[in-house]
């Protein structure tokens, strides 16, 4: 793959040079039902693709591909392979080889004693993480409890609202999962679905780099688990309240402790479970009576 030009770095939000490689989300296949009638149903796409940083390989993450230049930006922020998004100059993704070639302006710092430190993880897909992370996670604190840093059960409600009206890949294929950044009026910034939350995370962790949004007052809701992978990143895009329709781990939910993040776990229609929270949220919702 033929490097590109490269960008000169700008005053204003910068952005690397993108190429705008989606693949197509769902895709139709002939099927038999229980009746032994035909007909088809859409699939959820699944592709490998390998990733290249300054021409060396680092890994092959599989994907839905409907966000891969996102996905890997957002994967090397939270591996902490990149510093700020100043460092990229370039991501560009081919789909006739599988692969998206990253270009940096200085390379990949400790590159070789992060990649002999990996972690096989419990994110769909067997994800991995390199590095350790458990050790950097000490050094983050999130915003303490204030009035930009809220959030209401009447918020909450809204939020899922919003989910479960949103046009999703899972309402047509199935076989992915979903996860979201809302701000706290709530308004939805990002939707992504992939194969691995941990890939969904990735690429919005992306999104919010290329956009120069910042976490500090936001909510990422996810439909996975909250394991201590999924809270690390949350973690390290800044976002001190995480919400997910499933379950947790004891893990996420001791690093969730160790950060002073909101979490909130079990969230469906108007159900929830507040695991942890320092001070942030706050119940605004009377009910007539406790099973309503």
């Amino acid at each position: 793959m033929q490097q590109p030009d490269l960008p000169p770095t700008a005053p204003t939000q910068y952005r690397p040079k993108l190429s705008q490689s989606a693949r197509p989300a769902t895709f139709e296949v002939a099927t038999r039902d229980e009746h032994g009638a035909t007909g088809t149903a859409a699939i959820a796409g699944e592709h490998p693709l390998t990733v290249y940083v300054d021409k060396r390989e680092i890994l092959t993450l599989m994907t839905l591909g409907a966000a891969p230049e996102a996905l890997v930006i957002g994967y090397l922020r939270n591996q902490r392979l990149v510093d700020s998004i100043e460092d990229l100059l370039a991501v560009q993704v081919d789909w006739e080889v599988n692969a998206a070639s990253v270009y940096t302006r200085n390379g990949l710092v400790d590159l070789d004693e992060k990649m002999a430190h990996r972690t096989k993880t419990t994110g769909c897909g067997s994800g991995t993480v390199f590095g350790d992370l458990m050790a950097d996670i000490d050094t983050i604190h999130l915003p303490a409890a204030a009035e930009g840093t809220q959030l209401r059960q009447s918020t909450l409600y809204a939020l899922s609202e919003l989910v479960r009206k949103h046009e999703t890949i899972y309402k047509q294929a199935g076989a992915v999962h979903g996860c979201a950044l809302f701000s706290a009026t709530p308004e939805l910034l990002y939707f992504v679905e992939d194969v691995g939350r941990h890939n969904a995370v990735d690429a919005i962790a992306g999104m919010m780099w290329l956009d120069g949004v910042d976490g500090g007052d936001k909510i990422f809701y996810t439909t996975g688990r909250l394991t201590s992978e999924m809270v690390i990143k949350a973690a390290q895009m800044g976002v001190p309240f995480l919400v997910s329709r499933s379950g947790l781990t004891q893990m996420g939910y001791e690093i969730a402790k160790q950060v002073g993040m909101t979490m909130i776990g079990r969230a469906v229609n108007k159900h929830f479970l507040l695991f942890n929270d320092p001070g942030r949220f706050v119940f605004d919702v009377a009910f007539a009576a406790k099973d309503e």
